[in-house]
C-alpha cells in the first residue's frame, strides 16, 4: 500500500505542451520549403540561371514570409475579436436570462450524469459570481479558452521567421559559393530539401505524437510532388 502511494506521488504527468508555437513553426517551415523549392524547380525547368533563380527566389521568401505572417497576425487578432465578442455577449445573456443560463448550465451537469440534487447546488453556488459563471458557459458552452493577448504578434513572427529558414534551404544551392549553373543547383536542391523535408516531417509528427517516420515520408512526398510538378510544368511550356 505503502509503495504505490509513493508511485503515486512520484508519478509525473508529462503533456505535450507549446502546441501553437509548433503549429506556428509547422506553417512557416512546411511553406517555406516547398513554395521557394517549387519556383526554383519551375525556373529551373525553364531554362532560367542562377542568377534569376536566386533574385526571384529571394523576392518570393520576403513576400512569402510577409503574407504568411499577416495571415497568422489577422487568424490571431480574429480569435481574440471573436472571444470579446462572445464574452459580452454572456454577460448579457446572465444579466438579462438568468434563469436560461441556469439551464444552461444544468445540460452541461446533466451530461456528465450529475442527480438533479447536484446541478441545483452546484447552479446555486455558481451564479454568486457572475465572472465565474461567465467564464464556465464560456468554456463549457461555446467551447473557449481565453487567448492571448500577444498571441497575434508572436504568430506572425513565428511564421514569418520559420518561412524565412525554411525558403533559404532550397534556394541556397543555387548560389556561386556551391554551384555556377541551374542544374547543378537544382540537383544539390532537390538533395539537400529532401533531407531537410524529412527530417523535419519525423519531428513534426514525432512531437504531436505520431508515428514519426510516415509522417516524414507524407511531408516529404509533398514536397517532391510540388517541385516535380513546376519543374515539368515550366519544362514544357518553355
Amino acid at each position: 500500500m505503502f509503495e504505490r502511494n509513493l508511485n503515486y506521488m512520484t508519478h509525473e504527468e508529462k503533456h505535450f505542451s507549446g502546441s501553437e508555437i509548433v503549429r506556428d513553426i509547422v506553417i512557416g517551415m512546411s511553406d517555406g520549403l516547398t513554395v521557394p523549392f517549387a519556383l526554383a524547380a519551375g525556373l529551373t525547368g525553364a531554362a532560367q540561371g542562377n542568377s534569376v533563380i536566386v533574385t526571384a527566389g529571394l523576392a518570393e521568401i520576403v513576400a512569402g514570409s510577409i503574407a504568411m505572417g499577416l495571415g497568422g497576425y489577422l487568424a490571431g487578432k480574429t480569435e481574440v475579436d471573436h472571444y470579446d465578442s462572445e464574452l459580452k455577449r454572456e454577460y448579457y445573456e446572465v444579466e438579462k436570462f438568468p434563469e436560461r443560463e441556469r439551464d444552461e448550465v444544468r445540460e452541461v451537469f446533466e451530461h456528465y450524469g450529475l442527480s438533479k440534487e447536484s446541478q441545483e447546488l452546484i447552479v446555486t453556488e455558481m451564479e454568486k459570481d457572475k465572472d465565474k459563471w461567465v467564464n464556465f458557459m464560456m468554456r463549457f458552452e461555446l467551447g473557449l479558452e481565453k487567448p492571448d493577448i500577444n498571441r497575434a504578434r508572436q504568430s506572425a513572427l513565428t511564421i514569418g521567421i520559420s518561412y524565412i529558414i525554411g525558403g533559404i534551404v532550397p534556394l541556397s544551392t543555387y548560389f556561386p559559393i556551391f554551384t555556377s549553373n541551374a542544374h547543378d543547383g537544382f540537383v544539390l536542391s532537390c538533395f539537400v530539401t529532401a533531407i531537410c523535408l524529412f527530417i523535419f516531417g519525423y519531428f513534426k509528427t514525432k512531437i504531436i505524437g505520431q508515428p514519426p517516420l510516415q509522417g516524414a515520408f507524407k511531408v516529404l512526398l509533398i514536397g517532391a510532388l510540388a517541385a516535380a510538378t513546376a519543374y515539368f510544368v515550366a519544362h514544357a511550356i518553355s
